[in-house]
């Protein structure tokens, strides 16, 4: 009996502990998008150009201008608008700030709901921190050029843990608003089939895929939205021609001059993902559903022609969920420890800037540790029946 209690007051206090801990990093977490948030504000607006895109396209959609042509914001050119009209109006409340609140504000609910999602992985606090700290220098990279790309990452995760908790009216939701973000987002709904309840999750799917879609007629005509929906796809598929990006095709192109259509290396690409599919007697398994969220994070960037180095907080989320998903062992420390030097560290003052100019921008070497880990994924859920025991099957 005494023991009980000793038990309970110590849990109690752990959590009180963990707490605290909780509030404080999310201060200082807070703390630092912000700084970092006004230092490039202060740098100038060409330093935040992202974001005076997604500000812009809000004020063209309600403007009934194309969202799809090329945009300006007070005599600055910027880049083409490339995410859903339904973004555009999602936007909306930030794009009516005033600019410096608008990106301080920006970056930190993408930071923040990395954050969160982190946190309801199914690991223990320290597995979760170890995560945290390996995403963190590319998640400021990401913030820093006012991205997207955590808040994908953040929505992948969150639609595993919604699976998980059996939740599938929000699995489909995260799904549904990521694809509409950003369209390689839909990959996530290869998990649905790890669990129960397939068919109602297909109808929840359908049901926010019709809301979202046409949300923007709030704002604007029907006619309007088709024009958009149409002019959206148009540029999406003139972008697939004309670039390479730090992916699988780029180290293809730029190590061997192999310049093969890109859709045959990302159908293969796609057959290999899928493939320890084939294992249904894994599909129950939680270590096996917690490294396909890795596989598929870590995928839809090395096998994407338009990913750049904001990109990889995505796939290094997925890296590190690989690297705690199992016990520590030399060969794992190596791979993650050579992720975060090329991947993370490369785009950094800290890395050489000669070696960053004339070899890892120029050979994709920033990908080249995603591809070394999503190797070692594939082969480990391959042979993942064969490889773990009964109680390294049923924990992680």
């Amino acid at each position: 009996m005494k023991e009980n209690k000793e038990k309970s007051l110590k849990s109690r206090w752990m959590s009180i502990v963990n707490c605290q801990l909780s509030i404080l990093f999310l201060s200082i977490l807070s703390l630092v998008i912000v700084i970092a948030s006004i230092h490039r504000y202060i740098l100038g607006l060409d330093h935040i150009k992202n974001f005076l895109i997604f500000k812009t396209s809000f004020f063209n959609l309600i403007n009934y201008h194309d969202l799809y042509g090329s945009q300006s914001y007070q005599g600055i050119d910027l880049d083409y608008y490339k995410y859903s009209p339904v973004f555009a109006l999602i936007f909306s409340p930030i794009a009516a700030m005033p600019v410096i609140l608008g990106v301080i504000i920006w970056n930190l609910i993408n930071s923040l709901l990395l954050f969160f999602a982190i946190k309801s992985l199914p690991f223990n606090n320290t597995k979760k921190a170890i995560i945290f700290w390996l995403v963190f220098i590319e998640m400021l990279t990401s913030i820093q050029n006012c991205q997207s790309n955590a808040l994908i990452a953040a929505l992948m995760i969150f639609t595993f843990t919604a699976f998980e908790n059996r939740n599938l009216l929000f699995a489909a939701f995260c799904i549904v608003l990521s694809t509409y973000i950003k369209l390689f987002g839909i990959v996530a709904i290869i998990m649905f089939l790890f669990y129960p309840g397939r068919i109602r999750f297909i109808l929840y799917t359908v049901m926010w895929s019709a809301i979202l879609f046409f949300l923007p007629l709030l704002t604007i005509s029907f006619e309007q939205l088709i024009f958009l929906y149409k002019s959206w796809f148009a540029l999406l598929a003139n972008d697939q021609s004309i670039s390479w990006g730090f992916s699988v095709m780029g180290i293809l192109k730029s190590w061997f001059g192999i310049e093969t259509n890109k859709l045959y290396i990302q159908l293969i690409g796609a057959i290999i993902l899928c493939l320890p599919m084939l294992n249904i007697k894994s599909w129950s398994k939680p270590i096996f559903r917690i490294l396909y969220l890795a596989s598929i994070m870590i995928w839809v960037i090395i096998f994407n022609h338009k990913a750049e180095s904001p990109t990889f907080i995505i796939a290094l989320c997925g890296m590190a969920i690989w690297f705690v998903s199992e016990d520590i062992k030399p060969f794992s420390l190596i791979l993650i420890i050579f992720a975060l030097m090329l991947t993370s560290l490369s785009p950094t003052d800290i890395f050489p800037k000669y070696i960053r100019v004339n070899y890892v921008i120029p050979y994709s070497l920033k990908a080249l540790p995603a591809l070394l880990i999503w190797i070692v994924i594939q082969y480990k859920l391959f042979l993942f029946s064969f490889q773990l025991n009964s109680k390294q099957n049923n924990a992680i």
